[in-house]
């Protein structure tokens, strides 16, 4: 490897560490965030020139910071608008000239905890449209390039690349500003910032198309932003409520994918390669939302579910009985035909598949799960439980033809082999 390519691998993990950071300095400084991104952008070609000749500066964050402000002022120069924003820019930009780069890097490390929190608020605002909130997200805090976003969501680069730009264009017109909502929009906007996380961990957990049953990176990228949101916001507890539910469900990566990539399901997997350190992770942050009163939140709910799952050192240890109890809590704070599903899933293991397939039965006719591939999964699980192979054999091949995901399809074939097997048909 030459000294060339190692110093491009430094400066892309750089810049993965430091993008976020970067954009969002420079959007509490020219209050634009598209304008933010083309000065941090400009910063890392420099860096591309430089750095190969010069060698990686000891403090490569506030190199970056200091080249991409001097960029941003010589542009608000240009424009002749510094005038209008010298007094919000005081001393900063006045010490700017003469300060070395590890001192201004101190000097903004007091601001860049809120800087990063208005940059969540900002990507996640609601009047982007969901599929461009996460493509924002990635590209400004997740520091991911429009055609590692592409690949991760298995879309067009231009379709991505679409969504970034119209996200910026729509903020600018929109005149949203760089701030944390005032504390009566604060919930509601909170909730669109962690939808948002956890639908990039979802993608990676569960991926919907392609050919592979998890994308890892993706869910490293949404515990990476957990975290950071945790440590801005240390008083919310549905903040840790998700980061411990994404931490507990990391826990099981290792274990949920076979040898030659095939699903492994929950009460099939290997316990002893679940992440003891993530798990106790996971159950910290859940002790922290239930400490600050956030028992009953969502996100609290699931991560104690998954809780329950990660104390159990066997499959027969499992407490199916306070699984199906906080799915019914689940079901009343957040009603939806989903969580029916899983609470019918719960109480099959806690009380008989009996039990459960009524619940999914009561489900059969919801439109919101005609086309969702897990209802007759279930159904098909229930009814192979009951002996019921023939039926069970159908849903299972109703699921796997609704599926996007190969190997999940391959999964479900398998299994409605398995059936006709058992019932004489094979």
């Amino acid at each position: 490897m030459t000294a060339s390519t190692e110093t491009q691998r430094a400066i892309q993990a750089v810049w993965r560490i430091e993008s976020a950071r970067l954009i969002a300095g420079l959007a509490r400084m020219v209050r634009d965030v598209g304008r933010a991104e083309e000065f941090a952008q400009d910063a890392l070609v420099a860096a591309l020139e430089k750095w190969p000749e010069t060698g990686v500066p000891d403090n490569p964050g506030a190199w970056l910071m200091a080249t991409a402000k001097r960029r941003a002022i010589d542009e608000l120069r240009r424009g002749k608008l510094l005038e209008r924003k010298h007094a919000e820019l005081g001393h900063e930009l006045e010490s700017l000239q003469g300060t070395a780069a590890p001192d201004l890097d101190a000097a903004l490390d007091d601001v860049v905890g809120d800087d990063l929190l208005r940059l969540m608020f900002v990507s996640c605002h609601p009047v982007l449209s969901k599929e461009t909130r996460v493509a924002l997200t990635l590209r400004l805090l997740g520091g991911l390039t429009t055609e590692e976003i592409a690949r991760a969501f298995l879309v067009p680069i231009p379709t991505v690349a679409q969504r970034i730009v119209r996200a910026k264009r729509t903020l600018a017109e929109a005149h949203v500003p760089f701030e944390v909502p005032d504390s009566e929009e604060l919930a509601a906007r909170l909730s669109t910032v962690l939808e948002v996380i956890y639908l990039v961990f979802n993608e990676g957990y569960a991926a919907t198309a392609g050919d592979d049953w998890m994308r890892p990176a993706l869910c490293e990228d949404a515990l990476r932003l957990g975290r950071i949101l945790a440590g801005l916001a240390p008083k919310e507890p549905e903040v840790h409520g998700l980061v411990a539910l994404m931490e507990i469900q990391s826990s099981r990566s290792r274990a949920r994918v076979g040898p030659k990539g095939e699903p492994v399901l929950l009460l099939e997997q290997n316990r002893a390669l679940w992440d003891q350190l993530l798990i106790r992770r996971g159950l910290a942050a859940l002790e922290r939302a239930e400490a600050l009163g956030g028992a009953q939140g969502p996100y609290a709910l699931q991560a104690a579910i998954a809780a329950c799952h990660a104390r159990a050192r066997t499959p027969e240890a499992t407490d199916w009985a306070r699984i199906a109890a906080l799915y019914d809590t689940l079901a009343q704070v957040v009603p939806s035909p989903v969580v029916e599903l899983n609470r019918a899933v719960a109480h099959s293991m806690a009380f008989g598949p009996e039990a459960g397939l009524a619940l999914v039965d009561a489900l059969t006719s919801e439109p919101s799960l005609q086309g969702y591939h897990l209802l007759p999964s279930v159904r098909g699980d229930l009814l192979g439980k009951l002996g019921r192979l023939d039926e069970a054999r159908a849903e299972f091949e109703q699921a796997a033809a609704l599926t996007g995901n190969a190997r999940e399809r391959a999964l479900l074939l398998a299994r409605a082999a398995a059936c006709a097997r058992g019932s004489g048909r094979s």
